[in-house]
Protein backbone atom coordinates (compact mmCIF):
# COMPACT_ATOMS: atom_id res chain seq x y z
CA UNK A 1 0.00 0.00 0.00
CA UNK A 2 3.10 2.63 -0.81
CA UNK A 3 1.34 4.26 -2.82
CA UNK A 4 -1.50 5.65 -0.70
CA UNK A 5 -1.02 8.39 1.66
CA UNK A 6 -2.94 9.39 4.75
CA UNK A 7 -3.29 12.25 6.87
CA UNK A 8 -4.47 12.05 10.63
CA UNK A 9 -8.17 14.09 10.29
CA UNK A 10 -9.57 13.14 13.73
CA UNK A 11 -6.50 12.42 16.30
CA UNK A 12 -7.28 9.19 19.22
CA UNK A 13 -7.87 11.38 21.87
CA UNK A 14 -10.39 13.09 20.58
CA UNK A 15 -12.00 10.01 19.78
CA UNK A 16 -12.07 8.57 23.27
CA UNK A 17 -13.13 11.73 24.79
CA UNK A 18 -16.19 11.78 22.05
CA UNK A 19 -16.60 8.09 23.02
CA UNK A 20 -17.34 8.98 26.93
CA UNK A 21 -19.46 11.31 26.10
CA UNK A 22 -21.89 9.48 23.74
CA UNK A 23 -21.16 6.77 26.48
CA UNK A 24 -23.03 9.33 29.01
CA UNK A 25 -25.75 10.73 26.38
CA UNK A 26 -27.00 7.04 26.11
CA UNK A 27 -26.73 6.01 30.02
CA UNK A 28 -29.00 8.78 30.60
CA UNK A 29 -31.59 7.76 27.31
CA UNK A 30 -31.72 4.62 28.16
CA UNK A 31 -31.23 3.59 32.14
CA UNK A 32 -33.73 1.15 33.13
CA UNK A 33 -35.19 0.30 29.17
CA UNK A 34 -34.91 -3.42 27.68
CA UNK A 35 -32.70 -2.14 25.30
CA UNK A 36 -30.03 -4.10 22.77
CA UNK A 37 -27.03 -2.37 20.98
CA UNK A 38 -26.07 -3.82 17.45
CA UNK A 39 -22.61 -3.39 15.73
CA UNK A 40 -22.67 -2.85 11.83
CA UNK A 41 -19.29 -4.92 10.92
CA UNK A 42 -17.68 -4.86 10.02
CA UNK A 43 -16.35 -0.94 10.36
CA UNK A 44 -17.82 0.12 13.57
CA UNK A 45 -16.66 -3.43 16.03
CA UNK A 46 -13.67 -1.04 17.51
CA UNK A 47 -16.05 1.95 18.08
CA UNK A 48 -19.14 -0.44 19.43
CA UNK A 49 -16.57 -2.04 21.52
CA UNK A 50 -15.08 1.35 23.03
CA UNK A 51 -18.67 2.69 23.20
CA UNK A 52 -20.92 -0.35 25.24
CA UNK A 53 -17.91 0.03 28.08
CA UNK A 54 -19.23 3.46 28.13
CA UNK A 55 -22.81 3.02 29.08
CA UNK A 56 -23.35 2.48 32.36
CA UNK A 57 -26.75 0.37 31.93
CA UNK A 58 -27.65 -3.19 31.26
CA UNK A 59 -27.89 -4.04 27.65
CA UNK A 60 -27.37 -7.31 25.05
CA UNK A 61 -25.18 -6.89 22.42
CA UNK A 62 -25.50 -8.31 19.06
CA UNK A 63 -23.85 -7.71 15.47
CA UNK A 64 -25.61 -7.14 11.83
CA UNK A 65 -23.24 -7.65 8.85
CA UNK A 66 -23.97 -5.14 5.95
CA UNK A 67 -21.71 -4.62 2.97
CA UNK A 68 -22.38 -1.92 0.33
CA UNK A 69 -18.27 -0.96 -0.56
CA UNK A 70 -15.93 -2.22 -2.90
CA UNK A 71 -13.12 -0.39 -2.45
CA UNK A 72 -13.16 3.42 -1.95
CA UNK A 73 -16.86 3.38 -3.79
CA UNK A 74 -19.93 2.45 -2.62
CA UNK A 75 -21.86 0.23 -4.85
CA UNK A 76 -25.44 1.36 -3.82
CA UNK A 77 -26.52 -1.84 -3.33
CA UNK A 78 -26.91 -3.56 0.52
CA UNK A 79 -26.26 -6.96 1.33
CA UNK A 80 -27.00 -8.30 4.60
CA UNK A 81 -23.86 -10.82 5.23
CA UNK A 82 -24.68 -11.14 9.03
CA UNK A 83 -28.51 -11.14 10.40
CA UNK A 84 -29.39 -10.22 14.36
CA UNK A 85 -29.08 -14.08 16.50
CA UNK A 86 -32.15 -11.98 18.95
CA UNK A 87 -35.32 -10.73 18.71
CA UNK A 88 -35.60 -6.93 19.09
CA UNK A 89 -39.89 -7.38 19.24
CA UNK A 90 -40.44 -4.50 21.49
CA UNK A 91 -37.04 -3.46 22.76
CA UNK A 92 -35.30 -0.52 22.26
CA UNK A 93 -32.11 -0.47 19.84
CA UNK A 94 -29.36 1.27 19.88
CA UNK A 95 -27.79 0.82 15.94
CA UNK A 96 -24.05 1.57 16.08
CA UNK A 97 -22.45 2.79 12.35
CA UNK A 98 -18.90 3.60 11.27
CA UNK A 99 -19.88 6.22 8.88
CA UNK A 100 -23.11 7.81 7.56
CA UNK A 101 -22.13 8.69 3.63
CA UNK A 102 -24.84 8.92 1.25
CA UNK A 103 -27.34 6.94 3.64
CA UNK A 104 -28.41 4.23 1.38
CA UNK A 105 -27.27 1.78 3.98
CA UNK A 106 -28.53 2.86 6.69
CA UNK A 107 -32.10 3.77 5.25
CA UNK A 108 -31.97 0.40 3.97
CA UNK A 109 -31.03 -1.02 7.30
CA UNK A 110 -33.91 1.22 9.49
CA UNK A 111 -36.32 -0.21 6.77
CA UNK A 112 -35.58 -3.93 7.40
CA UNK A 113 -35.53 -3.29 11.38
CA UNK A 114 -38.44 -1.40 11.69
CA UNK A 115 -40.14 -4.45 10.27
CA UNK A 116 -39.51 -6.29 13.57
CA UNK A 117 -41.44 -4.06 15.32
CA UNK A 118 -38.81 -2.84 18.06
CA UNK A 119 -39.87 -0.03 20.71
CA UNK A 120 -37.52 2.21 19.13
CA UNK A 121 -34.21 2.44 17.10
CA UNK A 122 -31.86 5.02 18.00
CA UNK A 123 -29.04 5.35 15.32
CA UNK A 124 -25.33 6.48 16.44
CA UNK A 125 -22.31 6.90 14.33
CA UNK A 126 -19.06 7.87 14.46
CA UNK A 127 -18.85 9.84 11.59
CA UNK A 128 -21.24 11.20 9.03
CA UNK A 129 -20.84 12.95 5.93
CA UNK A 130 -23.73 15.28 5.18
CA UNK A 131 -22.01 16.67 2.02
CA UNK A 132 -22.38 13.20 0.47
CA UNK A 133 -25.82 11.94 1.61
CA UNK A 134 -28.54 11.10 -0.83
CA UNK A 135 -31.34 11.36 1.31
CA UNK A 136 -32.62 13.04 4.60
CA UNK A 137 -31.36 10.77 7.25
CA UNK A 138 -29.63 12.41 9.95
CA UNK A 139 -28.13 10.21 12.94
CA UNK A 140 -29.47 10.97 16.31
CA UNK A 141 -26.06 10.53 17.64
CA UNK A 142 -22.62 11.96 15.76
CA UNK A 143 -19.67 11.61 16.68
CA UNK A 144 -17.81 13.73 14.02
CA UNK A 145 -18.95 15.56 11.32
CA UNK A 146 -16.36 15.80 8.19
CA UNK A 147 -16.07 16.32 4.97
CA UNK A 148 -17.11 14.02 1.74
CA UNK A 149 -13.68 12.43 1.89
CA UNK A 150 -12.85 9.44 2.14
CA UNK A 151 -11.22 8.14 5.45
CA UNK A 152 -9.66 5.32 7.22
CA UNK A 153 -8.61 3.95 10.76
CA UNK A 154 -10.47 2.85 14.12
CA UNK A 155 -11.85 0.36 12.23
CA UNK A 156 -12.79 1.91 8.81
CA UNK A 157 -11.08 -0.19 5.84
CA UNK A 158 -9.61 0.77 2.39
CA UNK A 159 -9.99 -3.16 0.91
CA UNK A 160 -9.12 -4.90 4.79
CA UNK A 161 -6.16 -2.26 5.00
CA UNK A 162 -5.85 0.15 8.09
CA UNK A 163 -8.41 -0.77 10.43
CA UNK A 164 -6.03 -0.70 13.27
CA UNK A 165 -5.08 3.00 12.59
CA UNK A 166 -5.83 4.30 16.40
CA UNK A 167 -7.17 7.33 14.68
CA UNK A 168 -9.45 8.34 12.06
CA UNK A 169 -7.22 9.60 8.09
CA UNK A 170 -8.03 10.59 5.71
CA UNK A 171 -6.86 9.24 2.20
CA UNK A 172 -4.71 11.38 0.23
CA UNK A 173 -4.05 9.53 -3.33
CA UNK A 174 -5.45 5.96 -4.00
CA UNK A 175 -3.70 6.07 -7.15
Amino acid sequence: MEHIKLSQLISEDDIKERVIELGKTLTKEFQGKDLVCVCVLNGSFMFFADLIREIDCDFACDFLGLSSYSGSQSTGEVKVTLDLSQNIKGKHVVLVEDIIDTGTTMASLLQLLNTRSPESITTVSLLHKPEAQKNDFKPDHIGFTIKDEFVVGYGLDYNQYFRTLPYIAQVKNLN
